[in-house]
């Protein structure tokens, strides 16, 4: 009699060990630290984080051994990069939107915040033509002409990937199949946002301001 009994208790066992180790039920996407976007976003942030401070030390490298800054001897017009720099402060406040909607994954809310941030990109980017015209520099004029576009333009490029983006996601959004990877998507293009407009700032002040001091 003691075998059989050990065979249900065995049974048994097993039953609960396979029901231990079941994860049909475990969620298929996360936020934050718990999604490899997560973890790809901030290694990419680190990248171009290096590659702005590169360029923010050659253009001070290039002052400290010009007798006269800039070498062209006029300054970036101050308007159209403060304009920008105000519409990018502006549109952390529907980029956060977007995120939080993504995070309740409340599709309505997605859908008008994307919508909204794509309006403002298209704004920012507007603008960011009128600045290159406002640098009183070519990029083949000098170092320091050189060096200025470099920057802006660096910035630049991340505007239009970012837009480009948020436009595919916008899009997949209204028309796509709506996985909780896509909320994620949003959540996480939100973040990089961020690293645009906060990398903007000290960018800001080093091209309309390191001329003028």
């Amino acid at each position: 009699m003691s075998a059989p009994i050990e065979n249900r208790k065995s049974g048994k066992e097993a039953v609960q060990r396979g029901a231990a180790l079941d994860v049909s039920n475990l969620p298929t996407f996360g936020f934050g630290v718990r999604s490899p976007m997560w973890w790809g976003t901030m290694g990419l942030v680190a990248v171009e984080s290096t590659v702005f401070a590169l360029t923010i030390m050659a253009y001070f490298y290039l002052r400290s051994h010009a007798t006269v800054w800039p070498l062209s001897r006029f300054p970036p017009d101050l308007l159209w990069g403060t304009v920008n720099t105000a519409i990018m402060l502006a549109s952390l406040w529907p980029n956060q939107m977007a995120k939080r909607a993504a995070e309740r994954l409340d599709l309505a809310g997605v859908r008008l915040w994307m919508t909204v941030c794509m309006a403002v990109s298209v704004g920012f980017l507007t603008v960011r033509v009128f600045e290159f015209g406002a640098l009183n520099t070519r990029w083949d004029t000098d170092a320091y002409g050189s060096v200025v576009w470099m920057l802006l333009g660096l910035h630049t490029t991340h505007l239009i990937t970012d837009a480009y983006d948020s436009l595919v996601l916008t899009v997949l959004m209204f028309t796509g199949r709506l996985e909780g990877k896509r909320f994620v998507d949003v959540s996480e293009n939100a973040g990089y946002w961020y690293f645009v407009v906060l990398s903007w700032l000290p960018i800001y002040a080093v091209i309309y301001w390191g001329a003028r001091f």
